[in-house]
Parts: C-alpha cells; structure tokens; sequence
C-alpha cells in the first residue's frame, strides 16, 4: 500500500459518523447492509448517509453492489487489514534498533 491510498482510507473513516456507518458494516458481516438497514442501526439522516458512505466507498473501506434496486454495502475487510497493517508495520521499530545499538 502506497502513501497516498493509506491517507485516503483513514480519511474515509475521519468523522464519527462514517466510522459508526463502518462499525455497523462490520458488525454485519460478508453479507452486508442495506442503505434502509443502515439507518435503522444508526439513525443517520438517508442523505446523510449516502455521502457518508459514498465517502467510505471512495476511500476503499466500504464496497457496494447493486442488486436489483437496492445498494448493498459491505466492509471491505481486505482494505481494513491493509490500512492496519501499513499503520503497524513499523511498529516499534526504534525501540527494537535503539535496544540492539545499546548492547
């Protein structure tokens, strides 16, 4: 994962709301919500919510699929772990550096 994709990912998710949206897509699963059921679970304002997720969708956190009429809105989990781990990667690294210079 590049720099640039890492910042539009946590931008995606940099309001309270739209990581509430994204709490409740994984809370839901592979099988994902619909707009409607969102709403209920939230009680975001519909078009609220569909900038909101519009938003999660173009940093990559969210995936939708139209079927039919409705807007089904998954988590993008592979998405997720990527953020997580471009985030800990480096995870303690001066510590582990700073230690094994001191020896």
């Amino acid at each position: 994962m590049v720099w640039e994709e890492a910042a539009q990912g946590f931008a995606a998710m940099g309001s309270e709301a739209r990581l509430k949206v994204l709490k409740v897509l994984v809370r839901a699963g592979a099988p994902g919500l619909s707009v409607g059921e969102i709403q209920a679970r939230t009680g975001i304002a519909p078009s609220t919510l569909a900038h909101h997720l519009r938003f999660l969708a173009a940093g990559g956190v969210v995936l939708q699929e139209k079927i039919g009429r409705t807007v089904i809105n998954r988590a993008s989990y592979d998405a997720l772990e990527e953020l997580a781990q471009f985030i800990l990667s480096e995870c303690c690294a001066d510590i582990t550096g700073k230690v094994a210079n001191d020896g």
